[in-house]
């Protein structure tokens, strides 16, 4: 078994396709049509964006919309690179709210949270060091 991808239902996923590409440099891989549903390549594991209306079909009970949460959820997805710094501030020029600001953490690594504007909570951090 192996992690295939990480959908994440949002507003709109074109805004949120158009955010991650704009503030990470990452591609879009896919998007449907209907505009319901997009794919960012981001390497092994896709991570995908559908609409808050698929949402409504998956799950009839209903589902905690991160964008309409006052606090972010209690999952994130984590991008690994070299400089956190430049890509935090990039993330907050593109419209992403601080968390937590770029901060050397003991076991090695540099490590920052921000907020996307459809509510994902987004972890930037180095490799460990060893």
């Amino acid at each position: 078994m192996k992690l295939g991808y990480t959908i994440i239902y949002v507003p709109s996923v074109v805004d949120s396709l158009h955010f991650f590409k704009q503030a990470f440099g990452l591609e879009q891989k896919f998007l449907h049509e209907s505009g319901d549903y997009g794919e960012l390549s981001t390497g092994e594991t896709t991570l995908a964006f559908a609409a808050h209306e698929l949402g409504e079909i998956n799950f009839p009970e209903g589902h905690v919309r991160a964008s309409e949460s006052k606090q972010p959820l209690g999952v994130e997805i984590g991008f690994v690179t070299s400089d956190v710094h430049t890509a935090h501030k990039s993330g907050l020029t593109h419209g992403a709210t601080e968390l937590s600001a770029p901060s050397q953490k003991p076991w090695g690594q540099v490590v920052s949270y921000l907020r996307a504007p459809d509510g994902t909570l987004v972890e930037l951090c180095t490799l460990v060091s060893a």
